[in-house]
């Protein structure tokens, strides 16, 4: 793997935001607020929860994952005591069941629909269970598949992300060389740079991309940008087959007064900043904070917000609460987190320590202002209402802001797959864009097969 040594930007305070500042808490504070907010399972526990399982034959857990693991047989080899079976039975089907076990909605797919849940509203811990295995394995340095015979074939992924790195892996382990090209300056993608820090503890993701690349014939080259660095074309003339898995670079605008001021930040953003940072006092955060959006981004930048010591940290969303896209469970965590939640309500203006809000209501025509207004306190403001593909691949086509494809990723240009957020039919989760690199790579092996 080649990349240059990683860099851990801070955020600065600006002369124009004096209400922004580092240090809130005490050093050791920091320590334990973004330790890990989920301990795992200790063996005696693991084997207690596997217990609760009742191996379904025709389980509707495995049908609700996104990967299709087979969820009864797992748990089944962790309740015998052999947890590194029940690990490579994760992921045969998930080779990053290890951060999807951390990530993963697991309370809105697999849990949600577990007998147990449905019968005693208790679901088997699923999640915890998966994250017992695959640690188990993972810390033995273990890497439990090999690569078949050599095909002579090569092909390029762009983006080292999630589902990058799944068909990445998957495509090595058929016997193809893989060059994996990534614009970030650290492979990972979103599990590197946009998950909460109190979700992956301990560089989690780091390791997970190292023992991952175990399975050799990966090459991976950072800092290279689709458009500016490589262009399709070049991938073309050179690989065989090309995967594009570069995620959603852009971000979305407000359209409100006083977005560009230097209170404003992306949350995609300062999460990120916050992941690559050593040094969590340094990070300075706003005493009133606003978060506009509904999803998980806003969820996880709000908490840490909160983590951070600012006083009062607010997501504004537009429509009902019911219609965040983050689940319940991610805003109880918010709530419980101190975190206030204000729906039906939309950024009208930003000015310097505050923010003004129109109120909305939905009608036959769509969301509308109903023309009350009221005013947050906010020294900063992030903004966390989606991303979109900013460098579109030319002369693909493009539906709904994303690479169109059908099947198991086919794009509109023969030989070249897509797959991940940067794709249409995904809803945006670590663990479908995992699901959506391998289905590409077993697609593309296919191709290439013959």
């Amino acid at each position: 793997m080649t990349h240059s040594p990683p860099t851990h930007p801070q955020p600065k305070n600006s002369p124009l935001t004096p209400g922004i500042v580092a240090s809130r808490l005490p050093a050791a504070a920091y320590d334990q607020n973004f330790s890990d907010h989920q301990a795992p399972l200790r063996e005696h526990e693991a084997r207690v929860a596997a217990d609760r399982c009742y191996f379904c034959h025709d389980a509707p857990c495995m049908t609700a994952c996104p990967t299709s693991i087979d969820i009864p047989l797992f748990i089944r080899q962790i309740a015998t005591g052999t947890p590194d079976a029940a690990a490579k039975t994760i992921l045969a089907q998930n080779i990053m069941g290890g951060m999807c076990a951390r990530v993963c909605p697991t309370e809105t797919l697999c849990e949600e629909v577990c007998v147990r849940e449905v019968a005693e509203g208790k679901p088997v811990e699923i999640g915890r269970l998966q994250r017992f295995a695959t640690d188990i394995l993972m810390d033995k340095g273990v890497h439990p598949f090999s690569r078949a015979a050599l095909t002579g074939k090569k092909v390029a992924v762009v983006g080292a992300g999630p589902a990058g790195l799944s068909a990445a892996h998957r495509l090595a382990m058929k016997g193809h060389d893989v060059v994996v090209f990534d614009a970030r300056q650290k492979p990972g993608g979103l599990n590197e740079f946009g998950i909460a820090s109190y979700k992956s503890t301990q560089d989690f993701a780091a390791r997970e991309v190292e023992w991952l690349l175990q399975i050799g014939g990966i090459t991976v080259h950072t800092g290279r940008v689709l458009g500016s660095d490589i262009s399709l074309v070049e991938l073309q003339a050179v690989y065989d087959a090309v995967f594009l898995a570069m995620g959603l670079g852009g971000v979305n605008a407000l359209g409100s007064p006083g977005e560009d001021l230097n209170s404003v930040r992306d949350a995609v953003d300062f999460i990120s900043d916050l992941r690559q940072s050593r040094d969590m006092p340094a990070v300075p955060i706003g005493r009133d904070v606003v978060v506009i959006g509904g999803g998980m981004t806003a969820v996880d930048a709000a908490v840490q917000s909160k983590l951070l010591g600012a006083q009062n940290v607010t997501i504004v969303y537009r429509r009902g609460q019911d219609r965040m896209s983050a689940s319940g469970y991610e805003q109880e965590h918010a709530t419980s987190a101190g975190v206030k939640i204000v729906t039906h309500a939309a950024p009208k203006a930003i000015r310097a320590g505050e923010i003004e809000l129109a109120y909305m209501a939905e009608g036959p025509q769509g969301l509308k202002p109903t023309g009350e207004t009221f005013v947050l306190k906010a020294d900063q403001v992030f903004k966390a209402i989606g991303q979109v593909l900013d460098r579109a691949p030319q002369g693909m086509s493009i539906t709904g802001g994303k690479i169109a494809v059908s099947g198991a990723g086919r794009t509109s240009i023969a030989g070249i797959w897509a797959g991940g957020d940067c794709a249409t039919g995904g809803d945006d989760l670590t663990v479908t864009a995992v699901a959506e690199g391998r289905d590409a790579a077993e697609d593309i092996h296919l191709a290439l097969m013959g």
